[in-house]
């Protein structure tokens, strides 16, 4: 019985942990896209606006006379990992591409879609939005994925030519040497877009709080494996551009003096999924909203959102949920309190909350031969991204169908 259950949890965990490179046969990079330039699209996790300065990013640092930095980069609401990086590839807000959430009600099909659940990652049902990957592959461009938000999934019956499925497994060495050999292959076969993704940050500043010196380890340990990677890849002699971004920011929130699951949410006229920097609340009955919604409106420690409340900013209303996936009420918690809806005690760094706030502004930086030198630019939207890696790669999309502009990012090209 022992060995069995051994060799479960072997072949179990060989299967949690796919560390395989999943290879699309049969397709190239057509003629005219050969001679395209390339773009590695980078993103740290949490990596805060004014953490390369605040942590000694001394890489990133020296990048700012040789490339374009913003002062800061807006996220999208809710400030959460798979909303944002999923905005970020498609040029759509949360709302637009159907990613409401890391965790929500899909009103339409009674599913709820949950970031932890692979399998459910991985299906394209979820997706809205043409991602720059499926963007390059429908124009004969080839992309690959050392991770990102949506790049194990089929959205559009198109996945990038080279992907890896998330895992926590491969070292960084094994990861840069991997992008090497992808730009290191034949012309007709060579990605000219990358995404690669670093949770470090994230997980450090989440446990510890975002001023916590463990954090700047991180911060430097993603700063030093930009430096190499930058330094792998330089030999191949490629116009090769580097866009570094992030998905939210941290901040330090009260982890002690948590909110529950307010009282008036009962399970059998409600379903709330799970989240602490905001609650959504999917009423089984429309005629009790009106009743519950005053109910919530007298507990002073969060404030309740009917949907055409938000702050138009949020992009987050009635109007905007192209999916029927938001909540019939929003529960936002006034900071630093966070709802709590487990036994166990939260973590002390919290994202999600307004994108206003400064604690939760992203970072941008970009520097190879299509973008200019020495330039800051002021903050902008995440959405912007898309276009900006869409013109260096050359490639076509319909303006009307995303929700970022061309014109923001403009000045930073060459």
């Amino acid at each position: 019985m022992r060995i069995l259950t051994f060799l479960l949890i072997i072949s179990f965990t060989s299967w949690a942990q796919d560390t395989t490179q999943h290879i699309v046969a049969g397709r190239s990079n057509a003629k005219i896209q050969q001679e395209k330039p390339y773009v590695i699209l980078i993103s740290a996790d949490g990596f805060r606006s004014d953490f390369s300065h605040k942590y000694g990013a001394k890489f990133l640092q020296s990048k700012e006379s040789t490339g374009v930095k913003a002062n800061y980069m807006q996220a999208s609401y809710p400030t959460l990992t798979f909303p944002n990086h999923y905005s970020i590839v498609t040029g759509l807000y949360p709302a637009h591409h159907g990613l409401v959430d890391n965790t929500y009600l899909d009103v339409n099909s009674g599913q709820e879609y949950r970031m932890a659940n692979k399998k459910m990652v991985a299906e394209g049902k979820w997706y809205g939005g043409t991602p720059l990957w499926v963007l390059a592959e429908k124009q004969q461009m080839m992309a690959a994925s050392f991770y990102w938000v949506a790049s194990e999934a089929n959205i559009q019956d198109t996945y990038p030519s080279y992907y890896y499925v998330y895992n926590e497994v491969i070292d960084i060495k094994t990861r840069i040497a991997q992008v090497k050999n992808w730009l290191s292959l034949p012309a007709e076969k060579r990605p000219h877009l990358i995404t690669f993704y670093f949770p470090e940050v994230d997980h450090d500043a989440h446990e510890y709080g975002p001023e916590d010196p463990r954090v700047k380890n991180s911060v430097q340990f993603v700063d030093q494996a930009i430096a190499d990677l930058e330094a792998a890849v330089a030999p191949l002699g490629l116009p090769i551009n580097f866009v570094f971004v992030s998905d939210h920011g941290m901040k330090e929130v009260d982890n002690v003096n948590t909110i529950g699951k307010p009282a008036a949410l009962n399970t059998s006229a409600f379903q709330v999924p799970w989240g602490d920097a905001l609650l959504h609340v999917y009423t089984k009955d429309p005629s009790k909203i009106d009743s519950t919604y005053q109910e919530l409106k007298k507990d002073t420690r969060f404030t309740t959102f009917l949907l055409d409340e938000t702050p138009a900013h949020w992009h987050y209303r009635k109007s905007d949920d192209r999916f029927n996936r938001l909540g019939d009420l929003l529960l936002v918690p006034k900071l630093p309190q966070v709802f709590n809806l487990s036994t166990r005690k939260t973590s002390k760094g919290k994202h999600g909350f307004d994108p206003a706030l400064p604690e939760m502004r992203a970072s941008f930086q970009a520097w190879g031969p299509s973008i200019k030198s020495g330039l800051i630019v002021d903050g902008f939207e995440n959405v912007n991204v898309y276009p900006f890696v869409a013109k260096i790669l050359g490639l076509h999309y319909d303006p009307k169908a995303i929700d970022g502009h061309s014109s923001v990012l403009q000045k930073a090209l060459k």
